[in-house]
């Protein structure tokens, strides 16, 4: 592998581009069985005719995993707001719809989205009563059947040179309830800019027909999972949110 051009930078990660292929290079401390699941998840997508990168390999090197796929060329939607600041509004219209037309795919082969936010609050840094107090309010709330990515932002949709969308980033993807994904990409919105948190939310609302108060009831919860895996200072932020 040539891992002499980077392209991304994210928690535990390294992205490379290397001719026409991507390698992502995970930490040392990442497990085999994430990047199994990771590149499971990516492939699932590919074989039901979702508009995401070709899986093309795993490799070890130098004691890291690396997942290997086809290069996009394109730009990131969070590229596009940047450049387009007065059509921000128009494409995050667009954001959302997608978002909801991915969410309708079949999802059967997907792991059960609560069974995984059950297992990261477990591991969340919140005291036991907070844990199974939210734990109970999952376990209450409608299960669902969406394709719920779970990392739905801006930087991981890429617009190809033909003006398709391209999904990235398959880690955290899962069956379960549509607000359930709805409520993470609203979270990660909150860590730029609340603005735009606020007119996506209000756009998913809108082109999806959901309530809103249905979304934010899974707020606090998706708050506590997200909080396992995020930097420090967004953990924080998470775990105050888990407890509102």
């Amino acid at each position: 592998m040539n891992l002499d051009k980077i392209i991304a930078v994210r928690t535990g990660k390294t992205v490379y581009k290397e001719t026409d292929r991507v390698i992502k290079v995970f930490d040392s401390d990442y497990s085999k069985s994430d990047i199994l699941n990771e590149a499971l998840n990516q492939a699932r997508a590919e074989e039901a005719g979702l508009n995401v990168p070709k899986l093309l390999g795993i490799e070890k090197e130098d004691g890291k995993w690396a997942i290997i796929s086809e290069y996009i060329s394109g730009k990131t939607v969070a590229d596009i707001i940047a450049e387009n600041p007065d059509k921000t509004d128009e494409i995050l219209k667009r954001f959302a719809e997608l978002q909801i037309a991915f969410q309708r795919n079949n999802t059967s082969v997907f792991a059960r989205l609560r069974d995984k936010v059950e297992r990261r609050i477990t591991r969340s840094q919140l005291d036991e009563k907070s844990k199974n107090r939210l734990i109970g309010e999952l376990c209450e709330l409608p299960d669902g059947d969406s394709l719920c990515h779970c990392d739905f932002s801006p930087s991981n949709v890429i617009i190809d040179e033909k003006g398709n969308p391209v999904v990235l980033d398959w880690s955290h993807a899962a069956r379960g309830a549509a607000e359930a994904d709805a409520a993470s990409t609203y979270l990660r919105f909150l860590f730029e800019d609340r603005l735009k948190a606020e007119k996506y939310i209000y756009f998913y609302c809108k082109s999806a027909d959901k309530k809103r108060e249905n979304i934010e009831k899974l707020i606090p919860i998706m708050a506590a999972a997200m909080s396992v895996s995020r930097y420090a200072s967004e953990r924080n932020v998470l775990l105050r949110l888990a407890v509102l």
